[in-house]
């Protein structure tokens, strides 16, 4: 049995239900999940103990890309979690109105690449998700396998 974390950081609740379907998804599958708010956790071997990490962040921000309040601290020290050679997915809620329409999940992904992990899909959902529920349930299942 599969072992995933999901870290999330959610501003309007977007984000956060995201990470509910995921966690239903992939627990409905038969994997061992653990879901955390990304609001003071701490970096430091935060991976460790798990074979896949989904980390989840929705992006505000007109002229350049800015993470998710709560993000932003576990963002700047990912170096510190142990991701290195881990299983990744990203995810993320936006506005396609924005010049960086979802950016927080290019940047998320690009820093994980960085450190060694293997990211093997991200998910963008134009404004509500609860619109989309069934592609992401389908997209978790293919991000997991």
């Amino acid at each position: 049995m599969a072992s995933i974390l999901i870290v999330f950081g959610s501003t309007t609740g977007n984000t956060e239900y995201m990470a509910g379907e995921i966690e239903k998804t992939l627990q409905g599958g038969g994997a061992e999940v653990k879901t955390l708010n990304a609001s003071g956790l701490k970096a430091d071997g935060l991976c460790d103990g798990y074979d896949m990490v989904f980390f989840g962040c929705s992006t505000w921000g007109m002229n350049s890309i800015e993470l998710q309040d709560d993000f932003i601290p576990l963002f700047d020290n990912l170096d510190k979690s142990n991701v290195k050679g881990k299983k990744a997915a990203v995810f993320g809620c936006g506005d396609s109105g924005y010049e960086y329409y979802c950016g927080a999940v290019d940047a998320i992904k690009e820093k994980l690449e960085a450190l060694g992990a293997t990211v093997v899909d991200t998910m963008k959902v134009d404004g509500d998700p609860q619109s989309v529920q069934a592609d992401i349930a389908s997209w978790a299942k293919k991000a997991a396998a």
